[in-house]
């Protein structure tokens, strides 16, 4: 919920799955284009759109106020960069650089080589709640397309609930705010005995996502040395829109649970 101008403060819907007393990144991620739309509102600077955007997440994100700091890096007619802080208890906790791209007739050239999903309300709802916790995860509807396997599921989530209790955010920014969650549901290793959160979570649009359903269609792979990767094409109900990357840090789950350092 909006507390000040540029200052939110969580509820529980947005509780970590890797420790209660932490944010799960997903909807902070969301929380920060729906920063940059109302920015580039202000700017009277929309005529261009999002392509890229990458997120670094600088450390354990408490469930605390936030301040988020918006500001222009690079103007121009056709592209533009945007880059966005995100201030707790005085500290920046995540940084995040957009791409904005003009927009140009191309429908005689579009193509891409992905198929396109079965649609979500043939499929049953899957509770992933069963290995994670935490209010975010509960708060997901997810529908797999078949059933989840170690390392590679294909699934629908949405939510039920508003980015931003009382505003309305945009297509852009409601999507954005489910796609952390690739990283928990293809799972290669139980949660109880292994941790593998992400540092970061990089996105390639080369469609703009509409409506309210976000199709993941993930692998991941754990390397020899303490390094994994989570990548996913995404999707709306109209078919494939873009990629995204997770780098992950693995390692064996502490006795007393876990945290990110």
């Amino acid at each position: 919920m909006r507390v000040g101008e540029n200052r939110y403060k969580p509820t529980a819907y947005t509780g970590g799955a890797w420790s209660p007393d932490e944010q799960h990144f997903s909807p902070l991620g969301g929380l920060i284009v729906h920063a940059i739309d109302r920015y580039l509102a202000a700017q009277a600077s929309t005529d261009k759109v999002l392509s890229r955007i990458s997120f670094d997440i600088l450390g354990r994100l408490a469930v605390d106020e936030c301040e988020i700091r918006v500001e222009t890096m690079r103007r121009g007619r056709t592209i533009e960069l945007i880059e966005a802080t995100v201030v707790i208890a005085g500290q920046a906790a995540v940084r995040a650089r957009a791409w904005l791209l003009g927009t140009f007739d191309t429908a005689a050239v579009a193509g891409d080589f992905s198929c396109q999903l079965p649609p979500p309300e043939t499929l049953d709802s899957w509770p992933l709640t069963d290995i994670w916790a935490g209010g975010y995860i509960a708060s997901l509807d997810m529908r797999p397309v078949a059933p989840p396997k170690p390392g590679q599921t294909t699934a629908w989530i949405t939510t039920r609930l508003d980015l931003i209790a009382g505003e309305t955010s945009s297509p852009l920014a409601s999507y954005i705010a489910l796609i952390d969650t690739a990283n928990g549901i293809a799972v290669r290793q139980s949660p109880a005995t292994w941790m593998f959160p992400n540092v970061d979570l990089t996105i390639h649009f080369y469609r703009q996502p509409t409506g309210r359903w976000v199709g993941l269609d993930t692998t991941v792979t754990f390397g020899p040395a303490g390094q994994g990767l989570t990548s996913t094409t995404l999707h709306d109900v109209g078919g494939p829109i873009g990629q995204a990357q997770q780098i992950l840090t693995v390692r064996s789950q502490p006795i007393a649970g876990a945290r990110r350092d």
